[in-house]
């Protein structure tokens, strides 16, 4: 039996609600237009940011030594030449004899990314592979693509042991079907009439898919417990399940109106939010969109409940705070050029070649514990800070990004730069022990106590436009719900 293993997601703390945008705009009716909110990343989160944090989620109790497979799936990769796959699997602090991939230019491309997981543990290639799909896409200002692109990733681990959702069957289609793109050369993304996109699109390729795949495997709708699929037409989505023969019931809820539509790892958000609720036994449908679709056909097993530890997406939808200003929106995205003054220009970032050396301590967090005496230390040490032990050249890397730790000091900088000032920075006390300090994110200053527990996620750090260079490293949050 091949398929799901575990799940993750990821949802940033931010939402901007879609009537702060058209009232921003000189919208007189924002309440005639598009309804709720999309999540929207912070400064210092990109699509790897998210993917990584996702994939957190997803390895919750995973023995990262097995996993022999990183695929990632976006259409926002920082990086266009330089592995993006491969920096998340050093920020995961997975080995390095594991296939890295990157799957992207197609907002199916999350679904292919699964598929082609499912195929390699089938095939026996692999037996571990962890799929990631992650988007941060943007609209131009005052179009509709910027109501509708939310931020968000899912992350999935396929196997053959202690499957949760066995994958059956699968179907694709496959169109040079031009309804969004983006250039070499743009900024933004451009899309075709609207109707066109709804009618000859969505409409057609997911039926299609979803057709094929019931008549392949010789099964009905009334067969599934739930079907998932993406639409960011809101009434548009429930007609295509209504015309495919499912009962109201049974579709899943399209989340547009509480994060947006978030690109590659919409669909497979979605089936997050569907396996939250699954029960042994029930069959599962998800269809993609892009370019034609692809289709899964799932089953949940008895193993479901052993995946319930995840924040996944009910919490991160739980757990959110509203960004309240189209202006903060724009400068987090680089849209508005502000002015950084003399204190926030941008100097030389960590040397690329001191990347590679020290790759573990700032990818992935890890530092060092004694073999001797069990004192950990961030960063990597050769010599024991224990005074009563100062053992020497006796030390295992120990990973501290998936540890939380509590705040034991903490400042707010009104002098340096910050696109969300006050820059806030503080020294964390890892549990377990180690002490390190970092700058600190989603948060307020007034909010934040001495003693209270906190989080590590994975940031970037700056992004040197000059060089074309994304750094990144790990800063500290509250931890959420």
């Amino acid at each position: 039996m091949v398929g799901i293993t575990s799940y993750g997601a990821y949802i940033p703390l931010y939402r901007l609600n879609r009537t702060t945008i058209y009232l921003s705009l000189g919208w007189l009716n924002p309440a005639s237009l598009l309804p709720g909110e999309k999540a929207v990343a912070n400064y210092d989160e990109d699509s790897l940011t998210m993917a990584v944090a996702s994939g957190m989620d997803c390895l919750t109790g995973a023995d990262r030594e097995k996993i022999d497979g990183l695929f990632f799936a976006t259409t926002t990769a920082p990086y266009k030449e330089r592995q993006n796959g491969g920096i998340i699997a050093t920020a995961l602090d997975l080995g390095p004899s594991i296939r890295t991939c990157d799957f992207t230019t197609s907002m199916k491309a999350g679904t292919g990314a699964l598929i082609s997981a499912y195929d390699a543990v089938t095939s026996g290639s692999a037996k571990n592979v962890l799929v990631c799909a992650s988007d941060c896409r943007l609209g131009k200002p005052g179009g509709f693509q910027e109501e509708i692109y939310g931020d968000g990733a899912a992350a999935f681990l396929l196997g053959n042991s202690g499957v949760i959702a066995s994958i059956e069957g699968t179907y694709s289609v496959s169109y040079d079907f031009v309804d969004t793109w983006r250039a070499e050369e743009d900024k933004y993304n451009r899309a075709w009439e609207d109707r066109w996109i709804r009618d000859e699109g969505y409409g057609k390729f997911i039926s299609e898919a979803i057709s094929g795949l019931l008549e392949k495997y010789n099964l009905t709708p009334k067969d599934f417990a739930k079907v998932v699929y993406p639409c960011l037409y809101i009434r548009a989505h429930a007609d295509i399940g209504k015309r495919l023969g499912f009962e109201p019931g049974q579709i899943q809820d399209h989340l547009f109106t509480s994060m947006g539509h978030t690109g590659t790892a919409y669909p497979l958000m979605m089936l997050v939010a569907a396996l939250e609720d699954a029960k042994p036994g029930d069959k599962i449908l998800v269809a993609s969109y892009g370019n034609g679709s692809d289709a899964l056909f799932l089953e949940v097993t008895k193993e479901i409940k052993k995946a319930r530890d995840r924040r996944g997406v009910k919490k991160h939808l739980e757990s959110k705070k509203d960004l309240g200003s189209y202006e903060k929106y724009v400068t987090f995205r680089e849209i508005l050029d502000i002015d950084t003054g003399g204190r926030g220009e941008e100097i030389a970032g960590t040397q690329l070649s001191t990347l590679w050396r020290d790759r573990k301590t700032v990818l992935a967090l890890c530092g060092s514990k004694c073999r001797r005496c069990g004192t950990p230390q961030y960063p990597f040490q050769q010599v024991c800070g224990n005074p009563k032990c100062g053992a020497i050249d006796e030390m295992d890397s120990y990973r501290f990004s998936d540890r939380r730790g509590t705040l034991f000091t903490y400042t707010g900088d009104i002098l340096a730069f910050s696109p969300s000032p006050p820059a806030i920075y503080g020294m964390v006390d890892f549990e377990g022990g180690g002490r390190w300090m970092f700058d600190l994110n989603d948060c307020e200053l007034d909010a934040l106590q001495v003693g209270m527990p906190v989080e590590m996620s994975f940031r970037r750090k700056y992004h040197d436009m000059a060089r074309g260079i994304h750094g990144y490293y790990w800063k500290a949050t509250p931890v959420r719900a």
